[in-house]
């Protein structure tokens, strides 16, 4: 299958970027390369480092880029490790960094990935195939109050408690291998009258499952204050989430370092003397607009936030 995801707030996050000319730009999640593809539009003469942990991903970037492949380098990493990736380049500061999160179109269509319940396949959910924890190990392995707080806090599932302790009954008599198995098991342990309401049944607990897997909420705490950092005054940061545990962590994060001072409220003088990095340029996050909704219903929970690095002269 081939891998082609549709780039969701495309025009509104170029907009934002402020791409400038000869200006280096590092792109977290590199996916299909539709962001790298637009930033690289907007100003050819610069460059683009690309970073995916999804191999597949990566491919299918470098066939789309193909035109400016002496402008881009395509790195297989996880994004908190984007510090790392700067280093080796020798690249101590860059012009503006952007963030797609969430699972791709195609790796929800893949169905052999197993991130999807509307696809039977063997449970995965690895962003990374070459990680060794997937889902199947987790619903398997963990115990019925560790699966519990991953469902609740990670998939915000009200029946998180009857959902663990369904799946630990169930797994006592045959292992839950697939994601219809896990679909079924989700079904029944919530009563029918909920599951007529809202979204699929499963939807909340497969979220919870693959962010556990990759890691993803610490991988982005990690990340967002790393790129903070290797950002050039006035570059600017651009996030993109898709539900509401990632847009918390951005809208913190952006918080922190925009406002660190720690004094007591009231006191007339700050001295604690710490400035503040960024300012915040979106006070309310940027939402997808009617049209792009009509084209891409898959955008419906897309938020983007961006802040921007002071210049040292002007804390």
């Amino acid at each position: 299958m081939e891998f082609y995801h549709q780039p969701v707030l495309l025009t509104e996050m170029i907009d934002w970027l402020n791409v400038q000319p000869n200006g280096v730009y590092l792109d977290c999640t590199l996916g299909g390369g539709g962001h790298s593809l637009a930033v690289l539009s907007a100003e050819p003469r610069c460059r683009v480092i690309g970073i995916d942990q999804d191999p597949m991903a990566l491919e299918a970037a470098k066939a789309r880029l193909a035109p400016y492949r002496s402008q881009v380098f395509f790195v297989h990493r996880n994004f908190r490790y984007l510090d790392q990736v700067l280093i080796e380049l020798n690249i101590s500061q860059v012009d503006g960094i952007l963030f797609d999160l969430g699972v791709s179109s195609p790796q929800l269509d893949q169905g052999e990935r197993g991130f999807s319940y509307q696809h039977d396949a063997r449970l995965d959910m690895r962003m990374d195939p070459n990680t060794t924890v997937t889902a199947y190990d987790l619903v398997n392995g963990l115990s019925k109050a560790e699966l519990a707080k991953i469902i609740r806090d990670y998939g915000e599932e009200r029946w998180a408690e009857r959902i663990a302790e369904f799946i630990v009954n169930h797994r006592q008599k045959q292992p839950i291998t697939t994601t219809g198995d896990l679909v079924r098991v989700i079904k029944a342990a919530i009563p029918k009258k909920a599951r007529e309401e809202g979204p699929h049944p499963a939807k909340r607990t497969f979220q919870a499952l693959r962010i556990a897997v990759n890691d993803e909420l610490q991988a982005l705490e990690e990340a967002l204050s790393k790129a903070i950092k290797f950002l050039k005054p006035q570059g600017r940061l651009c996030v993109i989430t898709f539900h509401s545990l990632e847009d918390r962590i951005v809208k913190n994060t952006f918080k922190k370092f925009s406002d660190p001072c720690t004094c007591p409220p009231g006191l007339p003088v700050c001295v604690c003397g710490k400035k503040p990095l960024v300012q915040i340029l979106t006070r309310k996050p940027v939402l997808p607009s009617r049209a792009e909704l009509e084209i891409n219903p898959r955008s419906r929970s897309a938020k983007l936030r961006v802040c921007e690095r002071i210049a040292k002269e002007d804390v």
